[in-house]
């Protein structure tokens, strides 16, 4: 078995390189500082290193330079950010195996630690990014282009989560805004469980009507209902062994719901207009973007099922509030987006970066992703640059509104704000001064998501942002 030696001064790192290196049947050691590096190759021999180029005490090329020292055919291979590239290559020109820049991507260390054991001969330095640009970060997962592993401690966290739960069986809610990643999430847990090569079924629970919901999720037999014209097997029956993603599950009817109930508790299902249960294993992951238990106490959701699914849950927190990863899912969606498109466009450039990690990101990944695509699409030169964002973005000033405070007063007399009734109804009838209160009330609503709020009042969403323009108190150039 061979020994990696891990040197990073990130525990969770540590932690997270000895778990997947172990599970490929390495020995793995870690510490957290360079001096105990050194303290632990005097003892024993490494038949690689992986080494942080960044540690309190001293530098990858200092370490690099003990390790060959004491131990000269073992390989080092360095970790780095996109800033330490120019460093990294001069380290790689000491003595170097290679290097790999965070966002750690798992396949990629696999592979390039395999190459390096196996006396593989290394990159030439030469080969790879130009010195000061940043290298763009490649996805290896398959069939996962919108997630990768983020460096803030939210993030860690919810890997922490996933590599607990994904072993097991248990039911497992994902709690996150529309656009956070909660299928990708659920995607991780079904690769890393027992069933990752049975199927995946993902259902969006919200784009599913009353009436053809359970057909949707049961199927049906021939002649169940007026258009059945054939037998139709159900999303439960096409995840049989495998895993079933129920994405905003709380949009569901209550009849579903019933049917569902049993379904986690006898493991059968019943097609429509069928006459015979028919068994199934299937585990099942859920979604939403309120918390289930809330809802059931309005009403909204049956709390018996509510307890079924609860056996896991995990919070994946808004891009807003991982400012220090926007930027690693930039760069990774600049990648996708320069293989779709087959151009070369090397990075973002300073004040796009501050636009993009300043911005609020109501639509979370997805609409960072939409951004970054039509930025990409737009530029001719060698970085993004501010003339290819949405005006929307560029422009954007975040709503300061505390939710204790009193609404911004108006220099009209002031009317009551509307917390009843149709926004709809509401905003057609309204003068301006009505129009800005039922306004301001459907942000309230919406917690500020402008993309939420034009929805509640059924208009787009740059018809709102049009009419908020209108208001001064609203801050909208």
């Amino acid at each position: 078995m061979s020994k990696i030696l891990v040197i990073d001064d990130d525990n969770d790192m540590c932690m997270l390189l000895n778990r997947f290196l172990s599970r490929h049947g390495y020995e793995v050691s870690a510490v957290n500082s360079g001096v105990a590096a050194i303290d632990w190759m005097k003892k024993n021999e490494p038949a690689l290193t992986l080494c942080d180029f960044r540690l309190d005490d001293m530098t990858g090329a200092e370490l690099l330079s003990k390790s060959k020292e004491m131990h000269p055919h073992a390989p080092v291979i360095i970790i780095t950010g996109y800033s330490d590239v120019k460093d990294a290559v001069e380290v790689m020109k000491m003595g170097a195996y290679d290097y790999v820049t965070k966002p750690l991507f798992p396949d990629e260390i696999l592979l390039t630690i395999k190459k390096a054991l196996s006396n593989e001969p290394k990159p030439e330095a030469e080969a790879r990014p130009a010195a000061g640009k940043p290298a763009a970060a490649k996805s290896k997962a398959k069939g996962n282009t919108d997630y990768i592993i983020g460096t803030t401690p939210e993030f860690v966290n919810i890997t922490k989560q996933v590599e607990l739960v994904a072993p097991t069986n248990f039911s497992v809610i994902i709690y996150g805004e529309s656009g956070s990643g909660k299928e990708v999430i659920a995607q991780m847990i079904h690769s890393k469980s027992k069933r990752a090569d049975k199927p995946f079924v993902a259902i969006d629970c919200g784009a599913l009507s009353k009436e053809l919901a359970g057909s949707e999720l049961f199927g049906h037999e021939k002649g169940a209902f007026t258009g059945a014209l054939n037998q139709k097997i159900g999303s439960m029956e096409l995840a049989h062994e495998g895993t079933i993603f129920l994405d905003e599950i709380a949009n569901l009817s209550y009849d579903i719901q019933v049917s569902l109930l049993r379904v986690v508790q006898e493991r059968k299902i019943r097609r429509v207009g069928g006459n015979k249960d028919i068994e199934i294993d299937v585990r099942i992951i859920v979604a939403s973007n309120e918390k289930l238990w809330d809802a059931a106490r309005n009403g909204k959701f049956r709390e018996d099922l509510y307890h079924r699914f609860n056996e896991f849950s995990i919070n994946v927190p808004p891009l807003r509030e991982r400012r220090k990863d926007i930027m690693t899912f930039a760069q990774h969606f600049l990648t996708i987006t320069n293989e779709e498109l087959g151009k070369n466009v090397a990075g973002f450039s300073p004040e796009v970066e501050d636009i993009l990690v300043n911005y609020v990101w109501y639509g979370n990944l997805r609409e960072l992703k939409n951004v970054v695509k039509r930025a990409t699409l737009l530029t001719d030169g060698e970085y993004v640059e501010v003339k290819s964002l949405p005006f929307e973005i560029t422009n954007f000033r975040k709503l300061q509104f505390d939710e204790e405070a009193t609404p911004p007063a108006r220099q009209e007399p002031a009317l009551q704000p509307v917390t009843n009734g149709s926004f709809e109804n509401k905003l057609k009838s309204a003068n301006l001064d009505a129009e800005y209160e039922v306004i301001l009330g459907a942000l309230k609503q919406a917690n500020f998501n402008k993309s939420k709020a034009a929805k509640l009042l059924n208009i787009d969403r740059k018809t709102l942002y049009n009419k908020m323009k209108q208001f001064k108190e609203f801050n909208v150039e």
